[in-house]
């Protein structure tokens, strides 16, 4: 018998800080950069635009260190491996992670720097992402803790970290420990580029070890080299035993029961989109978070709509509010 999960989501990812600030489309073109898209940059080239950007908001991100604070703002029980460095950034991310209540005991690398995101915003809330990894993409198969992946009913893997070899290496130890554990794993493609680089290995790897996938339109249109929507989403659902694709101001299409099982979710209204920064990130945490809890694959849907459109209405890439308490009917689904 599989014994009771000790929290509800475990992720693996890049630990970064992100710094944002808003900025017009000449600025992006200014500095040579395509509008929504996140590239990887050396040291020099972060601080050069540092210091060309807007005065920043810095906040604690990284795609899965997003998803699990919004798994704890719907008042989840989440855990964190991922790598910082002995460093102020470090502080900063270790101290803002656990104050949301997630677990994250991954020791610091003593001589290195802490990843950091530079997040430039333009007025209609897309984001242009330049990152620099540092410590972040250092992580190693000796950083996971297969006791904490045991102990969770779903292991979220953040695509970003396909990068290293080395990283890759702890995704399959991390996929093999919750396999053995009588666990779920779960990935998200993270960012079409990243798909693009590494199309081959990711779909080798979600058919072999993935049981959940979580991506958006272009990463699935990467993923299969088709624009064909439903063609991508239908062999995305085949694939694996559960599949969530998000379409933005359409919603979410996912799928179940070896895509037999095919559900809308429309997307939860807001006043105004300020900052798409962790919309992505949040519709994970309240799906993979209801899909821990139990619920149907509409009730999973919808909790991930309500979370992406709480975090799109302000600044920064996780919530302001508890997210659990914007609605009744989510706290009475979640404690049933």
């Amino acid at each position: 018998m599989t014994q009771a999960p000790t929290y509800d989501v475990c992720a693996v990812g890049n630990a970064i800080v992100d710094v944002l600030a808003p900025c017009d489309p000449a600025f992006l073109e200014a500095q040579g950069l395509t509008a929504g898209s996140m590239q990887l940059v050396d040291a020099d080239r972060s601080a050069a635009l540092y210091a060309a950007m807007q005065a920043g908001v810095e906040a604690s991100g990284g795609s899965a260190g997003n998803t699990v604070a919004g798994i704890g703002s719907f008042g989840g029980r989440a855990a964190y491996i991922g790598k910082v460095a002995d460093d102020q950034l470090g502080g900063v991310f270790t101290h803002d992670i656990r104050a949301v209540g997630v677990q994250f005991d991954t020791p610091p690398l003593p001589e290195a720097a802490t990843g950091v995101c530079m997040i430039n915003v333009t007025p209609d809330g897309q984001r242009t992402m330049c990152t620099f990894l540092g410590a972040a993409n250092q992580l190693t198969v000796a950083d996971i803790d297969a006791g904490v992946i045991g102990t969770s009913q779903i292991v979220y893997l953040e695509g970003y970290l396909f990068d290293p070899a080395p990283a890759r290496a702890a995704f399959e130890a991390a996929a093999a420990a919750a396999h053995a554990a009588g666990r779920k794993v779960a990935i998200t493609l993270s960012d079409a580029f990243v798909v693009h680089r590494w199309r081959a290995e990711l779909l080798e790897f979600i058919e072999a070890s993935a049981d959940i996938v979580l991506a958006n339109e272009a990463e699935l249109a990467a993923l299969f080299e088709t624009e064909d929507f439903d063609h991508a989403a239908a062999h995305l659902g085949r694939i694996v035993d559960i599949a969530a694709v998000t379409r933005g101001a359409a919603g979410s299409v996912v799928f179940g029961n070896g895509g037999r099982d095919r559900v809308e979710v429309a997307a939860c209204a807001v006043d105004k989109v300020v900052d798409t920064t962790g919309a992505g990130d949040q519709y994970a945490a309240g799906f993979l978070l209801g899909l821990a809890r139990g619920l149907s694959l509409e009730g999973a849907g919808k909790l991930g709509s309500l979370a992406a459109a709480e975090v799109i209405a302000h600044w920064g890439p996780r919530p302001m509010v508890s997210v659990e308490g914007l609605s009744k009917d989510v706290a009475l689904a979640l404690h049933d």
